[in-house]
């Protein structure tokens, strides 16, 4: 049994190639294009050696510095991440893998891990089935359900789960609207326009307004596929709509979208999503995941409109890990936190999030 850290992406390419399945959050380019200038992107590669063939078990994560001390923290990146790995045999057991990992972040003064994790991948329930209060290995924390259009359904059934007023807008909308796939600078950088005013209208945190250079390295990428559609309207030639798309393997993930909102009554989102839905099955994919509402919450608006295209949800979970206790305390107490005061984590992060 061995860990190494991969960082160059030959290294993280070839480890991809080895597992089961994976999505665009755990390819090394997502990792570049979300990381921060301090932090470092690294795939947590675990051997094991004692079965016919080697397993193995990798685990993507951002390491950051905590501010002030000589210690360190760990953070998936924002999405749906989580452990992947090769095939495992029935009789595989968990605890080698727990006690390495566990040794390995206290050797390098890593203090918490914070991961969400993917639903669509049935690999990680493996790792985390034996979670409970005698284990040190973390808690799983359930933030909510999200939305999955289920592709390997004949089309008229994916239908069928939409609710009626969706219907409705989404007829109307196919009379109003025409379909383009996003291809020149032009097109992008009209879909950044969008992207922007929505972010503004919505009053969004300053971190979702990514910069130039993040939408471009999303289009230059090979370690997935990257997809704009743009709604057009009819009437006025204007580019109304436009969603950001992001194909791996078998899933689509619907990642940004931004709409005029002189034309929102067109329903140029809605009539997007549709269409790239019967784009996508077409193409042989299985899941079209829309995610959840804004922080996991079921109850937002946002959440709503998700639903009203299907009624597959997937449980939505996220990974915390204090390795040491008495150090975690301690920074939560030096950066004045009561350690019970919130359910943030790590909660020595807490003002920096406020």
């Amino acid at each position: 049994m061995k860990i190494e850290i991969l960082t160059k992406k030959n290294e993280w390419d070839e480890f991809l190639k080895s597992v089961n399945d994976y999505d665009f959050y755990h390819t090394y380019d997502y990792h570049q294009i979300s990381k921060s200038e301090s932090d470092d992107a690294v795939l947590i590669k675990y051997t094991n050696s004692r079965y016919d063939k080697d397993i193995f078990i990798g685990l993507p994560l951002l390491i950051r510095k905590i501010e002030g001390t000589e210690y360190y923290d760990a953070i998936s990146v924002y999405g749906y991440s989580g452990p992947i790995g090769s095939k495992t045999p029935l009789n595989f057991s968990t605890s080698n893998y727990e006690k390495t990992l566990l040794d390995f972040f206290n050797k390098e003064k890593i203090i918490s891990v914070f991961m969400r994790l993917n639903p669509y991948l049935k690999f990680q329930n493996i790792f985390f089935s034996n979670l409970g209060e005698s284990s040190n290995f973390g808690e799983l924390s359930y933030l909510g359900k999200i939305v999955n259009i289920n592709l390997s359904l004949p089309l008229e059934d994916q239908r069928r789960n939409y609710q009626r007023r969706l219907k409705t807008h989404i007829n109307k909308a196919n009379r109003l609207l025409t379909l383009k796939v996003a291809e020149t600078k032009e097109d992008f950088q009209q879909f950044k326009v969008l992207y922007y005013e929505n972010m503004k209208r919505i009053k969004a945190k300053d971190h979702y307004f990514f910069c130039d250079d993040y939408f471009e390295k999303f289009n230059i990428s090979k370690d997935f596929k990257t997809e704009v559609l743009l709604a057009i309207d009819n009437e006025t030639e204007k580019v109304v709509a436009g969603c950001m798309f992001i194909k791996t393997n078998t899933m689509i993930q619907y990642h940004l979208s931004g709409s005029d909102e002189k034309f929102l009554h067109l329903n140029g989102t809605k009539f997007l999503i549709d269409q790239m839905r019967l784009k996508a099955t077409e193409e042989g994919y299985r899941n079209f995941n829309l995610g959840g509402g804004l922080g996991a919450n079921e109850n937002d608006s946002l959440f709503r409109f998700k639903s009203s295209f299907s009624d597959e949800y997937h449980p939505f979970f996220v990974w915390k890990l204090i390795t040491n206790q008495k150090i975690y305390k301690e920074i939560c107490k030096k950066n004045n936190i009561n350690y019970k005061s919130s359910t943030f984590f790590p909660l020595y992060r807490l003002n920096e999030n406020l």
